[in-house]
């Protein structure tokens, strides 16, 4: 059993991502940040702070440059479990305070007093340093009803198929960590990526609030996650289900990117809803994936009947500004909107998480005057270029026949054909023609339509079940569940040869499965049953079961006019005994010529 879709995204985005980026500012002077000098750099404990007055109540954000792509598949959720132990001390509090872990990095923030917000930054740092691990078994159970009761966006599986099952595709997959990591293992964590070296401190405050004390131990900074990639062709298109059409691509990060991505959401909504009445939600949106790229995604949904149209309108769209037709109108729509977050009295101050974010992966920030400036710059044929970089890129979601029409290649179904490894081989009992195949280097499954192939140094995390049930993920993202009640000869030597191969670091223990959840291999198909039960009557001279129909009626008809008048009889009375007996009788005639009929049409039917 092979899949390339495991279960949807786990990890949580907050709503401070940078959405705009201009080219590199010049020098700053000391304390400030890109030269804007709304925004102060300082430091509190050796951590970098960022402090720019706002209006109202104070807000602050601590955030740490680690997330689920800093994790392997089977360490996932290590990250979030950290995050859950830091704030369990605070427990119910007026205080307006949370955690989210993203992908790249992990936030705590909170609004109130200064007091307040000093109070809530101390003790997130002091749980850091000393988490309460004896709450270990009770977080697990929360991860877990956190992910079955979270929502996803329709964007939650190209992540998986574009970076596979390693780094920023983690956050397409469950958090297999929380199954069975240490608590030692969830202390190393904390105490190497969550330093004061690794985070910065944001502040809407010209001042550091008194009695502030972030007691973090040092530790190096981390650089970003390498980007790995499971795409050896873009742009490229997968499969989904019905509700619409989605796609992403990588970008370098510009001003222009980030207009683009406001021009093809308004091109989207124009030409889909407006016009064609296809789709009700479109959307584009662009996130800074790391110093130099950024993903954009543009989505748009549809009815079932109306896939077809919407897939058909969303490329055409594409091509349209691939090929630069796109109205001066629209470009300066875009530059208007992105310039009137500037027009807020605190717009200093919200800009503050997209300067930390910044500061953590090293991208230099811009002044408020760069920034415009950079927006002033952008011209059409910037977002004609744009265009093409992102459909170069591309990944394509879309249901019903794909898109080989539009020049998107299908991404891979298979493991190449030179991957397929040799040993013993082990023959599924659902499907003749599938194989299991159990070698020293890794694990191959095989129908005509191709092979998938894990080898033991390629496992991003194994499954292990205690009844011998194995689920291996490659890097690559293909997935092979290795059952011994499905394949013919699957023995236990055979488990502990794929046990010895896997690394220790990818192995995760799972719990025991109750017996109903244990696969068992398909029952006999109903037509096949039907074929076993019958095939005697094929022995039998197609007149004969005429006869015997016809027979069968008059018997029925016979005691089913008895039943009836004995039933109303008054006098003389017959015995209830001798009335039930014919309602028995007439039952069964019915029965017999039910089953004669049936044998009739089966007699008469080919195979």
């Amino acid at each position: 059993m092979t899949q390339h879709t495991p279960a949807p995204v786990t990890a949580v985005t907050t709503d401070t991502a940078v959405t705009t980026d201009t080219a590199a500012p010049s020098a700053a002077p000391a304390g400030v940040t890109g030269g804007d000098p709304g925004i102060r750099l300082t430091e509190v404990d050796g951590v970098r702070t960022l402090l720019a007055a706002g209006s109202g109540e104070i807000t602050a954000g601590l955030v740490f440059r680690v997330g689920a792509a800093d994790e392997t598949y089977a360490t996932s959720g290590i990250t979030h479990l950290v995050e859950h132990l830091a704030l369990f001390r605070h427990g119910v509090s007026d205080l307006h305070y949370n955690g989210a872990t993203a992908t790249t990095y992990t936030i705590f923030h909170a609004t109130g007093t200064a007091d307040e917000v000093v109070t809530y930054l101390n003790g997130v740092c002091e749980a850091l340093r000393d988490l309460p691990l004896e709450r270990l078994e009770t977080e697990r159970e929360i991860l877990r009803t956190e992910a079955a009761g979270r929502t996803y966006g329709p964007n939650h599986q190209l992540p998986l198929w574009r970076y596979g099952a390693q780094g920023y595709g983690l956050v397409s997959y469950t958090e297999l960590g929380a199954w069975h990591l240490t608590a030692d293992a969830v202390r190393d964590w904390a105490a190497t990526r969550f330093t004061r070296d690794n985070a910065v401190l944001w502040i809407t405050s010209d001042t550091v609030p008194d009695g502030l004390r972030l007691d973090l131990p040092s530790g190096p900074r981390h650089p970003m996650p390498p980007v790995t990639s499971a795409l050896p062709v873009t742009p490229a298109y997968i499969s989904g289900e019905d509700g619409g059409v989605v796609m992403d691509g990588i970008v370098r990060r510009s001003s222009a990117a980030s207009l683009f991505a406001e021009v093809l959401g308004r091109a989207l909504y124009t030409d889909l809803r407006q016009k064609g009445g296809y789709s009700y939600a479109t959307a584009g949106h662009y996130s800074p994936r790391d110093a130099d790229f950024a993903t954009i995604t543009a989505y748009a949904d549809a009815l079932p009947q109306k896939q077809d149209a919407v897939v058909g309108g969303f490329v055409d769209v594409l091509a349209r500004l691939r090929a630069g037709r796109i109205e001066q109108a629209e470009l300066d729509a875009a530059r208007n909107k992105a310039l009137k977050q500037f027009d807020q009295p605190d717009a200093h101050a919200a800009s503050l998480p997209s300067y930390a974010l910044n500061l953590l992966v090293d991208h230099p920030n811009s002044t408020k005057d760069e920034y415009r400036a950079g927006l002033a710059a952008v011209t059409v044929d910037d977002l004609r270029d744009v265009a093409r970089e992102l459909h170069s890129t591309a990944l394509l979601e879309v249901p019903g026949r794909g898109a080989d029409w539009a020049g998107f290649t299908e991404a891979p179904q298979f493991s190449p054909e030179t991957d397929r490894l040799t040993g013993t081989r082990h023959q599924s009992h659902d499907d003749k023609s599938a194989v299991l195949t159990v070698a020293t280097e890794g694990v191959s499954f095989s129908r005509p339509a191709g092979v998938i192939t894990i080898r033991y140094d390629q496992c991003a995390a194994m499954v292990a079940h205690p009844d011998g049930g194995r689920r291996l993920t490659g890097l690559d993202g293909f997935q092979i569940a290795v059952e011994p009640t499905l394949y013919a000869g699957l023995t236990p030597d055979r488990i502990a040869a794929i046990d010895a191969g896997v690394p220790a670091s990818a192995v995760v223990r799972a719990p025991e499965r109750a017996p109903e959840r244990i696969p068992q291999p398909r029952p006999a198909s109903g037509t096949a049953a039907r074929r076993t039960r019958t095939s005697a009557w094929r022995r039998v001279p197609a007149p004969f079961l005429k006869l015997g129909v016809n027979a069968a009626y008059v018997v029925t008809l016979f005691f089913g006019l008895r039943a009836v008048t004995l039933t109303w009889t008054v006098e003389p009375r017959p015995g209830t005994a001798f009335v039930v007996l014919h309602w028995l009788l007439l039952g069964g005639s019915l029965a017999l010529t039910q089953v004669l009929r049936t044998a009739l049409a089966t007699r008469e039917t080919p195979g």
